[in-house]
């Protein structure tokens, strides 16, 4: 069977009167995106109180956050004027990959940040023997071989099948299930890779939730950890609505609106929820401030 040279992405929405405003509204997203986490990436890595696990895994997160939004975001704001709404085969592949790799990633990073608070809250004596320097390089290099090989094995999985039919991409970007609707062969193999990952995302999900409750610190564990359950919650649950549903409820325009959250809106708010409810990332912004009015 002959494979596609080229697929047509239809984009957010073909109603006209609605390009300009979200236009504007994704490109006021992404410019607080790149600001906020690349200004947690240097605030972090230039005070020294912050360089403890946590903000460890924050810098981390924030660089996955920046490098995700910045592979989106230009294409989707370019969709908005351009009237070629073609990719080609292998430029969607890419984007599949780079995908993959970015929210697979995520989701073990916030599993090691639940880690993390877990000891820390319940085990605050022995925080600093279990978590050292090596503990936490391996738990983030982990998140990212762990993110690669779940893109690799979804990849070459797409590589394997013959688009031979439709080109139309219900889409704004080269997402798996709809690429696996236009395959021209059964993709019960891969669906069932993609299941598998969902079930590992919801397992995550779970781990993540109760690694940091402990009975007898459970008032600390929500006024420390509120932050972090709210993004593993809003980042959870957006993947899981589009991930796990039955077959019959699918919808593409309601997956479309899912998959805004978690590759445009969750790398914008995560600097914001973790900045503004975080004591010391607030102290050391106010810091940096004073420093700069003491210079002019």
């Amino acid at each position: 069977m002959r494979r596609k040279k080229l697929f047509i992405l239809l984009g957010l929405t073909d109603r006209t009167e609605l390009q300009v405003p979200l236009f504007f509204t994704f490109l006021v997203i992404y410019i607080i995106t790149v600001l906020g986490n690349l200004g947690m990436i240097v605030l972090i890595w230039t005070h020294l109180q912050l360089h403890t696990p946590m903000y460890f895994f924050l810098s981390n997160l924030s660089m996955i956050d920046l490098c995700s939004a910045t592979v989106f975001a230009p294409r989707v704001l370019g969709s908005f004027f351009v009237q070629s709404k073609t990719i080609s085969y292998s430029a969607c592949l890419s984007q599949t990959f780079f995908f993959a790799v970015f929210i697979s990633t995520e989701g073990f990073l916030l599993t090691a940040m639940a880690y993390d608070r877990y000891v820390a809250i319940c085990s605050p004596l022995l925080y600093n023997t279990v978590m050292t320097k090596r503990v936490c390089t391996q738990l983030v290099v982990g998140s990212y071989l762990g993110g690669l090989l779940n893109s690799l094995t979804h990849t070459c999985g797409l590589l394997g099948l013959p688009f031979c039919g439709p080109n139309v991409i219900n889409h704004y970007f080269c997402d798996i299930p709809p690429l696996l609707q236009l395959a021209c062969s059964d993709t019960h193999r891969n669906e069932t890779l993609l299941l598998a990952f969902s079930t590992i995302s919801s397992a995550s999900l779970s781990l993540s939730s109760l690694f940091p409750i402990c009975s007898s610190y459970l008032k600390k564990t929500f006024h420390t950890c509120a932050s972090h359950l709210t993004v593993i919650t809003i980042f959870f649950g957006s993947l899981t609505f589009s991930y796990i549903q039955p077959s019959s409820s699918y919808s593409m325009e309601q997956e479309k609106i899912s998959a805004v959250f978690y590759t445009l809106l969750i790398p914008m708010l995560n600097p914001l929820i973790y900045s503004l409810r975080n004591r010391e990332v607030r102290s050391s912004f106010r810091r940096t401030f004073r420093m700069r009015e003491l210079f002019h």
